[in-house]
């Protein structure tokens, strides 16, 4: 029997299409097969193209397939980078950790503290931290006062970083966050009448942020908080330094302390 030329053609293409698609010649995921030099090359292009996704896979393979030169320790920057602009700043946190842990006399460490500094600084702002106005200092200062930790060891161990003047404005930013949000515990305390945990708490922001607006009104918390307890000389005392450094203090205009917000009078108050 005589086969058409058209039947022919058909038949040659099905088995061509056949042996692509046999397994034994599927195309190997270059992620596996590139030498170093060209996995970081990938990544580095995916990460200037802001292709976050690819330049973490090719990273993340690299460093398992490479795990020692100058490439890996690149990609590991390089990730942590990649993972905190993709919102995974436990998984950016990780990977710098360990890069610092590794690599601490690399000649970017610098860069590493930064960028580790700066992961926590940005932790938990969120849509209703930029769209609600929520205020910061009223919810909890754990990544705050780690990223004031990471910054200044940055500052400290490295003063003439190029990172350095950076870090120490978000500092300055930090610190006055920390102090307004252990003020509002201090006034929680004055408004629900515990004036001992008022003034512990006041004297705690005027000995460790003492450079800040906040300092000012711990002052008159510990006035109002010595004079309900009838400690005299401590108000006397405290009257006087606030006198001193903050003459206009609405204190002294009998417009201080600000009204509690309606919202504090409903948690039970426990000392």
């Amino acid at each position: 029997m005589r086969v058409s030329p058209l039947l022919k053609v058909f038949l040659l293409l099905s088995i061509v299409m056949a042996a692509g698609c046999h397994p034994g010649t599927k195309k190997q995921d270059d992620v596996e097969v590139l030498p170093v030099d060209q996995m970081y090359t990938v990544a580095k292009q995916a990460l200037e193209e802001n292709n976050f996704g690819k330049a973490i896979k090719y990273d993340q393979r690299l460093i398992s397939r490479f795990p020692f030169g100058a490439y890996t320790e690149q990609a590991s920057l390089d990730l942590a980078y990649a993972q905190y602009k993709t919102g995974k700043p436990e998984d950016a946190y990780s990977t710098i950790n360990r890069f610092i842990k590794t690599y601490p006399t690399h000649k970017h460490v610098d860069y590493a503290y930064y960028l580790r500094g700066v992961i926590n600084f940005d932790r938990d702002r969120g849509f209703l931290d930029h769209y609600a106005n929520q205020d910061m200092t009223k919810r909890d200062q754990g990544n705050t006062l780690q990223s004031f930790e990471d910054f200044s060891e940055l500052a400290t161990k490295f003063p003439d970083s190029r990172y350095a003047p950076d870090a120490r404005q978000r500092m300055i930013y930090l610190r006055d966050n920390l102090a307004r949000a252990q003020l509002n515990v201090a006034e929680f305390y004055l408004n629900r009448g515990a004036y001992v945990a008022a003034s512990n708490r006041a004297k705690d922001i005027v000995e460790k942020y003492q450079r800040t607006p906040e300092a000012g009104d711990a002052l008159a918390v510990m006035v109002i908080s010595y004079k309900a307890l009838s400690e005299d000389k401590l108000a006397a005392d405290s009257e006087r330094v606030l006198q001193l450094n903050y003459p206009q203090h609405p204190y002294f205009k009998g417009h201080w302390p600000p009204q509690t917000h309606w919202w504090w009078r409903m948690i039970p108050f426990r000392s």
